[in-house]
């Protein structure tokens, strides 16, 4: 373990104590938004990316010392463990390394190279191999394991079932493997071709060469669905003769005897037959994982913006779940996401009643007061965008409306929560519900939705969904914990995504506060079925009573800090009743005055703890998520053909890819802006510079409205 610390620290560049607390804080269960608010004087400060990266990196360690010891006790137990190959596991650094080294030990199905020696050529092999005989014809080495018995009839039966062997054995060499390893990394080229007469989304890659140690992370992807799809054929070219060169020179002996000849056929068939479709295979394996992660990085940024929305707080909202032939369903929703009323209208094709729907939504806006509408952009979006548009011109009322991404809200409305929540509607109504609440509350909405269905990914169904799961779960527990979670209306599945709540304790919450009414405080939860001390640590400091009778219930204070808090308020001259009347401004330069050190020392809390305690004291009830800029609210409609080149707009970014962002300009389909046009200066990464959410202006630079492709800059606007 100590080893595992020392690599960790090294690794990371932290000092010892920060990875030290921050390992053993996870071994006892501590979660890692826990560890990353509530720990900050154990780990330095560490923030919740640094200690899940730590983790993940944590489990590898372990995962490479615990597949150690069982290749060398394998070993052991064949009784060919040697000092070298002990040594040579011990200082392996990937479980790759650790592979090769086992590779020749490993119980292989029949090859070649095991017939030979069921054959009994293994010592003719040797021989070969060692290149040492005195003898001047190569039949007098042969001539002794010609056995008709055995189906070794003739010497070039012999010759060849040891070559086999031989080959095998140098193809499972860890050494070579690990040298023709780094030659196709350093000199191989990922090559793809399609049929040119027959066009796909993959034309760009009919004829494509790039290099392995180059070649973009969404190009590896994107071949690979290619190959699935059976567009492409995909390889990697590398320098054949280098290679087989390398290993001749490892293995053919000077000066050359009379079976270096054999030896150097062997190692030919080796290359060609064994390695090198073993090694490429190895070798696009490693470019896609590597793909794979930054897709989730890229994901799971997305995913944290999108989440991190802000609300469109204190509004009526009516949500309108675009269609044609079934119609448009329409929710209404007060302030707190309850549904008022439900209906259908049909204003687009093939029905187009649109005087009737205006009728309808006219009625339904004058008699709940609705401030905005919430519009799916899905499948007849823009006609009910234009429909809305021209409805808003004859109110009197101010509304705006605003075009949300129902992704997920199908998968939603499908679900058995979605049933659950509202078993009377129909799906398409579960939609409208959802599609309006995502507009007061996206992060209450979306984690109703498997992350996995949310939309913000590249290529995110190609990939290993064990961990895409546990990465973009790993997101949104992050964001739910940063914003903080009201005890009294959250649903289950937000509730269970609180450090410490699992879904059946997030069930038995909902549940107790069902029968019991609203909790006054959050020691109460400890009442909860399955919620013990442990959980009630993990989760307290998450959980809000913004109308209970302690105002520290309504802060991101730990119930274990409020002594602390009280005694603060105490020596600055403050009371927890100046706190609820928000009556505290004076309270950082009280702090500052009486020495913020002294006062950590006389309370018995760390500086970084305490200054958390006096942010939340300040702002009792903030919502980080008010803090960023309110989304794009509009009147009026943009159609595709009204663009022109040149012409400056204001869109919102919806999805950031490797090559650049998409942005919606209003018009129903998203603008690209690639990665060259974002800003003047050269960019490595879109999301130096843009996020999900952002609101920014573009300059259009081509418009297709054929293919429906608009492409965009954000250069010199």
């Amino acid at each position: 373990m100590a080893d595992i610390i020392n690599q960790l620290i090294k690794e990371f560049n932290l000092k010892p104590f920060q990875v030290e607390n921050t390992v053993k804080l996870i071994d006892d269960g501590n979660t890692v938004p826990f560890i990353a608010r509530y720990r900050k004087e154990m780990t330095g400060e560490l923030n919740d990316q640094v200690i899940r990266e730590l983790y993940e990196r944590l489990l590898y360690l372990r995962n490479l010392e615990t597949r150690r010891e069982d290749v060398k006790r394998l070993i052991g137990e064949q009784g060919k463990l040697t000092d070298e190959i002990a040594q040579a596991l011990k200082k392996a650094v990937t479980l790759q390394e650790i592979e090769d080294i086992y590779r020749p030990f490993k119980p292989k199905r029949r090859t070649r190279a095991t017939i030979a020696k069921e054959k009994g050529l293994e010592p003719l092999a040797e021989i070969l191999f060692a290149q040492e005989t005195k003898h001047s014809r190569i039949e007098e080495i042969v001539m002794p394991f010609i056995n008709p018995e055995k189906e070794v009839n003739t010497i070039e039966d012999a010759l060849s079932g040891a070559m086999d062997i031989i080959a095998e054995d140098i193809s499972d060499n860890a050494e070579f493997r690990k040298a023709v390893r780094e030659m196709f990394i350093r000199s191989g080229t990922v090559i793809s071709q399609g049929k040119k007469e027959e066009d796909s989304v993959y034309r760009m890659y009919y004829d494509f060469k790039e290099p392995v140690s180059k070649i973009a992370r969404h190009r590896v992807l994107a071949i690979n669905r290619g190959e699935k799809e059976e567009f492409l054929q995909v390889k990697i070219s590398v320098p054949d003769e280098q290679m087989i060169s390398y290993l001749k020179s490892k293995t053919v002996k000077a000066p050359r005897s009379i079976t270096s000849e054999y030896v150097e056929r062997a190692a030919h068939d080796s290359y060609e037959r064994l390695i090198f479709s073993s090694v490429e295979r190895e070798i696009r394996n490693e470019l896609t994982e590597l793909a794979e992660e930054q897709a989730m990085k890229v994901f799971a940024e997305n995913l944290k913006n999108l989440l991190l929305q802000p609300p469109v707080k204190g509004s009526v909202v009516l949500g309108l779940d675009p269609a044609y032939r079934t119609g448009c369903k329409l929710a209404v929703v007060d302030e707190t996401g309850k549904v008022l009323e439900t209906t259908v209208i049909y204003p687009t094709p093939p029905q187009n009643k649109v005087e009737e729907a205006k009728k309808v939504v006219k009625n339904l806006i004058g008699k709940h007061k609705v401030d905005i509408i919430s519009i799916g952009n899905g499948t007849a979006s823009k006609e009910s965008e234009i429909f809305i548009a021209e409805l808003l011109k004859d109110m009197d009322r101010k509304v705006y409306y605003m075009v949300v991404s129902e992704s997920g809200a199908s998968v939603y409305s499908a679900s058995k929560l979605g049933a659950e929540e509202f078993p009377d509607f129909d799906v398409a109504l579960r939609s409208a519900v959802s599609i309006a609440r995502r507009l007061q509350d996206p992060l209450a909405e979306l984690v109703k939705i498997d992350p996995k269905s949310i939309g913000v990914g590249q290529y995110q169904h190609d990939m290993n969904q064990k961990r895409l799961g546990e990465s973009l779960g790993a997101v949104v527990e992050d964001a739910v914990n940063s914003v903080g979670v009201d005890l009294n209306t959250a649903s289950p599945s937000l509730l269970s995504y609180v450090s410490g709540i699992n879904a059946t304790v997030a069930k038995n919450i909902v549940e107790y506060r069902e029968t019991n009414g609203k909790f006054k405080k959050r020691a109460e939860i400890k009442k909860v079925k399955k919620l013990g001390e442990k959980a009630f640590e993990q989760c307290a400091g998450f959980l809000r009573i913004p109308d209970g009778k302690n105002i520290l219930d309504n802060t991101a204070v730990h119930p274990e800090s409020y002594d602390a808090a009280e005694k603060l308020l105490e020596i600055t001259g403050y009371s927890l009743e100046d706190v609820k009347k928000g009556k505290l401004g004076s309270l950082k330069q009280e702090l500052e005055k009486k020495g913020i050190g002294d006062i950590s020392a006389k309370i018995g809390i760390g500086i970084p703890t305490l200054r958390d305690i006096v942010n939340e004291l300040l702002k009792p009830g903030r919502d980080p998520r008010d803090e960023l800029p309110k989304p794009m609210l509009l009147t009026d409609v943009l159609h595709i053909e009204d663009l022109k080149p040149g012409m400056v707009l204001t869109g919102t970014v919806r999805n950031v890819a490797d090559f650049g962002a998409f942005v919606d300009i209003g018009v129903h389909q998203d603008g690209l802006v690639h990665i060259s046009q974002l800003c003047d200066r050269y960019v490595r990464n879109p999301m130096e510079v843009v996020s999900v959410g952002d609101i920014v202006k573009v300059k259009v630079l081509e418009v297709d409205a054929v293919r429906k492709r608009i492409s965009l800059s954000m250069r010199d606007i």
